[in-house]
């Protein structure tokens, strides 16, 4: 970015001397403060509600019902079947990988 002068040096952005700055004229005292401003209370309050103003309570609802057994054996056989398919997905997907990139690097290289 270049200096509004036109001239290439760093004069224009450096900060003024403190002690060659000439302060101001004094504000004029004879002018009256300006009126603050009425402070907002802020919106009405609304009329409390009536007292029957809640619906109709029902009775308590009955416990509920348990739940059925969990078949501990069928979960570990499932689990197993799910493991050895995620690992030959993974098997398969790996072997066409690795035939692809021998596949890019021979024809690179030959």
């Amino acid at each position: 970015m270049s200096s509004p002068t036109g001239v290439p040096d760093d004069s224009y952005w450096q900060r003024p001397d403190p002690d060659s700055a000439v302060p101001g004229p004094a504000p004029d005292s004879t002018e009256p403060a300006p009126k603050p401003e009425p402070d907002y209370p802020g919106p009405p309050r609304p009329a409390p509600p009536s007292p029957s103003w809640r619906p109709p309570t029902i009775a308590q609802p009955p416990p509920p019902r348990s739940m059925p057994a969990q078949d501990m054996d069928a979960l570990d056989e499932a689990e197993g079947s799910a493991r050895t398919v995620t690992y030959g997905v993974g098997l398969v997907a790996g072997a066409i990988a690795l035939i692809l990139m021998c596949l890019l690097c021979a024809r690179v290289i030959f």
